[in-house]
C-alpha cells in the first residue's frame, strides 16, 4: 500500500475536524471568523526567521498553511473551490509571470523582472472586475499605516506622481536611521500623549495624499488623451 503524502493526509485531517462528528470549534468557524488569525501567524513566523530558529519556523510555517486549508475547506464545502484549485491556479500565475524562466522571453535584472511582472499583472486583470486602472491600485486595505505608507509612496514615485524625497520635511540635520527612529518614536509618543493615535493619523493623512495622487493622476490622463487627439 502506497503511503499517502502528507499533504494529502493534512487534507484529510482538515476535512474530518469540520465533518458532522468533527471539532465543535473548527465546524463554527467561517471565512470571517479565522480571517486574522492568518495575520497572527504570519507575524510569528517573522518572529522564528529573525530569531533564526528552524524548529520555530517549521511550526510556524505549518500553522500558516493551516489557515490556508482551512478556507480552502470551508470553500470545498460550498463546492466554491478547493486547495487543488488554489495550488493550480498559482503554479499557472509563477509559470505565466516568469516568462524569462519558463518561456523565451529576456530579463537579466531584478528590475527587469519586477517591470515585466508588473507588465504582465496588469495585462491579466484588464477587462476583469479587478483591474487596477490607477497606478496606486493593488495596496491591501489592512495593511500597517508604516507599510501602507512605505506601498503608496513606492507606487506614486513610479507613475511620476511623487519626486524622491517627498513629502520630507526641509532639514539641515544629516538624516540617519538612529536619528529617524528617534523621530518616529518621539511623534508616536506625543500623539499618545495628547490621546491621539499615531496609527489613526498616518493613515488619515495617507488618505488625503492618496486622494490628491489619484487627483493628479486623472489629470494627466486627461492631459495626455487631449494631446494625443490634437497630434492626429
Amino acid at each position: 500500500m502506497n503511503k499517502k503524502s502528507n499533504l494529502a493526509r493534512l487534507l484529510m485531517v482538515m476535512a474530518r475536524l469540520r465533518a458532522p462528528d468533527g471539532c465543535p470549534w473548527d465546524r463554527e468557524q467561517t471565512h470571517a471568523s479565522i480571517r486574522l488569525h492568518a495575520v497572527e501567524e504570519v507575524y510569528e513566523l517573522l518572529d522564528a526567521i529573525e530569531a533564526g530558529d528552524e524548529e520555530e519556523m517549521i511550526e510556524e510555517l505549518g500553522d500558516l498553511l493551516l489557515q490556508v486549508v482551512f478556507h480552502c475547506q470551508l470553500a470545498s464545502e460550498r463546492q466554491a473551490f478547493d486547495f487543488e484549485l488554489v495550488a493550480g491556479r498559482l503554479v499557472e500565475k509563477l509559470i505565466r509571470r516568469h516568462p524569462h524562466v519558463f518561456g523565451n522571453q529576456k530579463a537579466k535584472s531584478v528590475d527587469a523582472v519586477w517591470a515585466q511582472w508588473d507588465r504582465i499583472k496588469r495585462q491579466e486583470k484588464q477587462g476583469t472586475p479587478h483591474e487596477r486602472p490607477s497606478a496606486l491600485d493593488g495596496i491591501p486595505k489592512h495593511l500597517p499605516a508604516l507599510m501602507r505608507a512605505e506601498k503608496l509612496m513606492k507606487k506614486a514615485q513610479k507613475a511620476g506622481l511623487l519626486k524622491a524625497g517627498e513629502p520630507a520635511q526641509p532639514t539641515k540635520e544629516r538624516v540617519t536611521q538612529s536619528s529617524l527612529s528617534q523621530s518616529l518614536y518621539a511623534l508616536v509618543a506625543a500623539a499618545k500623549a495628547r490621546g491621539w493615535s499615531a496609527e489613526a493619523l498616518l493613515l488619515r493623512e495617507l488618505r488625503r495624499r492618496e486622494k490628491g495622487w489619484r487627483g493628479a493622476e486623472r489629470r494627466l490622463a486627461r492631459a495626455e488623451e487631449k494631446n494625443r487627439r490634437i497630434s492626429r
